[in-house]
């Protein structure tokens, strides 16, 4: 019989099969389904980073978001040099009507990486 990862009747290859089926989920452009999948997998792994990450993602396609908000500033209490979840935060923070927020986090992303993208949302010289 196979080990379990809790009351729940989980194995870890559920775990990485769910983790797996989400990420096509979100690809395939089906966020709320994905984020079905990633419930579980939080669930039983918690301090999961890439699961939260993730979700985060699946949130914020799906337009919920302060859970979207919530998951990014989970992710950069445990990865505070994280520039792709500050860039993704600014972006929640954008649609939600936040200049303030968003603009600090477009700046710490682009700190953290200049990528192009990153670089141009902080307008530094603004």
């Amino acid at each position: 019989m196979p080990e379990t990862s809790g009351p729940t009747g989980r194995t870890p290859e559920t775990d990485v099969i769910d983790f797996r089926a989400a990420e096509h989920l979100l690809a395939a452009r089906d966020p709320r389904g994905a984020v079905k999948l990633l419930d579980g997998v939080i669930g039983a792994h918690p301090e999961n980073t890439a699961a939260r990450m993730l979700r985060a993602r699946a949130f914020f396609a799906a337009a919920q978001l302060r859970p979207a908000e919530l998951e990014f500033t989970i992710v950069l209490e445990r990865e505070p040099d994280n520039a792709f979840a500050h860039f993704a935060l600014a972006r929640t923070y954008e649609r939600r009507g936040c200049p303030d927020q968003a603009r600090r986090h477009f700046r710490l992303a682009a700190a953290l990486d200049p990528n192009p993208e990153y670089l141009q949302q902080a307008r530094f010289d603004s």
